[in-house]
């Protein structure tokens, strides 16, 4: 039994809740019975039907049947009554268990302690203090305004608590890095100097030098579990800075070269500087705008000849060997890899020519600022 009054949201709380045996001492006094008698009709002993009527035992669910027979009361009301005197002996929760909830409802926790983005730490108000400093927020509540502004090309909605993690991870290291100021002649000559480098997969280390000495952020964070992301470009310093940033999800020859070409495309073209721009599944994915169709045509152009590629398709189609796949990429000077990755996009054919997709990430990593693959990177302070 509990008496009741409204709360501020209109619902009613327990003002006072009463034992299972305050009930059964009225029921008792109705029938001028005494606790002996209740004992006797239920043949329990006379100091078990005591402790219960102060409290000192649990009905359980056993006795709330015995009781519903003795006193004609269901047994559903004294396993209920039971419950509801239980819980409000425990002490309300606490305001560090719902911090502590609302920080992993907020952002993927343990993830980023694993990554050794945030310190691990028992104490709640430090780990609320980092969180909110890595968001750049002075409310859980907030969303980082960075991610807000960032803007998903391949697929709808806001980003996830994942994406926007990672998102400022790449953002973070950025702007760590010293590169000279940005010029898009200098990009365009790296780009040019990049088709040279489509024949062996090792090339692709050279990569971040290029860029950086075209003034343009490389930043490697590996994929945390569910981000859906490939790339992302983006600008700092009032958009005087580009960044390109990979997950290198796809450790695939034909998905770096057209991820890389595919944001290099974006950076040329300014895109990026009013939002991040969040691009995933870039080689099947069809464009949604024209800055994702221009940067798209830019990166198949790259990774081999469009019309070549045609003619060698009207050719060859439909037997595709192993041996002209490599014969064809060795007339357009590239890495069979990259014809592989064209032909599956061209025909949708994702599970075909893989023996060709050279995994390139070590290469990659061997010369690029990167965060994860077992690594974290540490700044100095």
């Amino acid at each position: 039994m509990a008496t009741s009054k409204e709360d501020r949201t209109g619902a009613f709380v327990p003002a006072e809740v009463f034992p299972p045996g305050e009930i059964i001492r009225m029921e008792l006094a109705a029938r001028d019975w005494t606790q002996s008698d209740l004992a006797e009709v239920m043949e329990r002993p006379v100091q078990l039907v005591g402790e219960i009527i102060r409290g000192k035992k649990r009905v359980t669910e056993e006795t709330a049947r015995e009781l519903e027979a003795a006193l004609g009361i269901e047994a559903e009301f004294w396993v209920r009554t039971e419950a509801l005197y239980r819980l409000h002996q425990v002490a309300p929760i606490t305001t560090a268990t719902r911090q502590r909830a609302e920080i992993r409802t907020r952002v993927p926790l343990r993830y980023m302690h694993a990554r050794g983005w945030l310190k691990m730490t028992a104490d709640v108000e430090t780990l609320s203090t980092d969180v909110l400093r890595y968001l750049g927020v002075s409310s859980l509540s907030d969303s980082a305004p960075f991610a807000v502004a960032a803007k998903q090309t391949t697929y709808g909605g806001p980003l996830s608590a994942t994406q926007e993690v990672w998102l400022l991870r790449v953002k973070q290291i950025a702007e760590s890095m010293i590169v000279p100021d940005f010029s898009r002649a200098k990009l365009l000559e790296a780009a040019n100097r990049m088709q040279n480098m489509l024949a062996s997969a090792e090339d692709v280390r050279h990569v971040p030098s290029l860029l950086s000495g075209a003034g343009v952020r490389f930043v490697v964070v590996e994929r945390l579990p569910g981000l859906k992301i490939d790339g992302v470009c983006f600008w700092l310093r009032d958009n005087t800075q580009p960044v390109i940033g990979l997950s290198l999800t796809a450790n695939r020859i034909d998905n770096f070269w057209f991820v890389v070409r595919h944001e290099i495309e974006h950076v040329l073209n300014g895109d990026g500087r009013n939002g991040a721009i969040i691009d995933n599944e870039l080689e099947s994915a069809d464009a949604t705008t024209e800055q994702e169709r221009l940067a798209n045509a830019a990166a198949a152009e790259f990774c081999v000849s469009q019309s070549a590629l045609q003619g060698f398709i009207d050719r060859k189609a439909p037997l595709f060997t192993d041996d002209n796949i490599r014969f064809f990429a060795l007339t357009q000077r590239r890495h069979p890899g990259l014809v592989a990755g064209q032909l599956r996009r061209r025909l949708g054919a994702w599970n075909k020519y893989m023996r060709h997709l050279e995994p390139v990430r070590d290469h990659v990593l061997s010369t690029a600022l990167f965060d994860g693959f077992g690594s974290v990177l540490e700044f100095a302070t």
